[in-house]
């Protein structure tokens, strides 16, 4: 059985999948879906977030030795996430079978000011000074929401989470400063990739993605309508993406047999 391990972006947790995790394993069966928290974030967020890409794939890979889930894995990411995808299928190409990385951004393929859009450089300064966690959701919500931008429930459910925990300020600047510092490599990962983005994504231009996947010469899809949050603003859209696209890997036999154990 396959493993998909999640994992979500900057300050975020892995509940703010919703529904997401159920939808996918009812497309990619049989696999276990594994969402993971970021060091810092979720139930993590009592410890102090590495200051790498790199060093928060190695958190993520101790977390699934810890739990004894063994590799190869599907890895599938969003923003930050999909940057600890890369570095970690860059590292250690063995432990992945495929790739799914939504709307990341990352050097070299694009400049800042596609990378973090400068119209969300005060939104973003003013997130972070805000104690009151109706105002903060309702901020991020705004940002990255397209089709569900005033959705009360979805906002009642992220305000309940960041009043039981969420990031300090320093783990949300420590994680802004690795994502700001990651390089990915000019080379694509040596597993299958499918990158996802979205048209009117309003904190990373889409034009990240799409030159990443021109220079990595990458299955790539672009949703017309959704924002940055891709999974909550169409998550059938991106499950019947990723579904096809699983199941051309499955049937490829190319993807590397499991069993293969970790490295070091």
């Amino acid at each position: 059985m396959s493993a998909w391990i999640l994992l979500r972006g900057l300050t975020r947790e892995s509940r703010h999948w919703g529904r997401f995790p159920a939808l996918l394993g009812d497309a990619v069966e049989p696999a276990r879906i594994v969402p993971l928290d970021l060091p810092g974030n979720g139930a993590l967020c009592s410890q102090t977030s590495p200051s790498t890409v790199e060093e928060l794939a190695g958190a993520c890979r101790a977390q699934l030795r810890e739990i004894r889930i063994e590799p190869p894995f599907f890895l599938l990411g969003l923003s930050l996430g999909a940057m600890v995808v890369t570095a970690w299928a860059a590292r250690f190409p063995a432990e992945v079978r495929g790739c799914v990385l939504l709307n990341t951004s990352m050097r070299p393929f694009a400049p800042l000011h596609w990378r973090l859009r400068p119209a969300n450089y005060a939104a973003i300064g003013r997130l972070l000074l805000l104690d009151d966690p109706v105002a903060a959701e309702r901020l991020v919500l705004r940002m990255t929401s397209r089709l569900h931008p005033a959705d009360q429930l979805v906002l009642d459910d992220w305000i309940a989470l960041r009043r039981e925990r969420h990031a300090s300020r320093v783990n949300a600047l420590r994680q802004l400063a690795a994502a700001a510092r990651f390089r990915a490599p000019t080379l694509p990962p040596s597993a299958p990739v499918l990158v996802l983005a979205s048209a009117r994504d309003a904190l990373v231009d889409v034009r990240c993605s799409r030159a990443l996947a021109r220079a990595w010469q990458s299955d790539f899809a672009e949703h017309p309508e959704a924002g940055h949050d891709l999974p909550l603003d169409d998550a059938p859209w991106v499950v019947e993406q990723v579904g096809n696209w699983a199941r051309t890997q499955y049937a490829s036999g190319t993807t590397i047999e499991s069993g293969t154990g970790w490295r070091r």
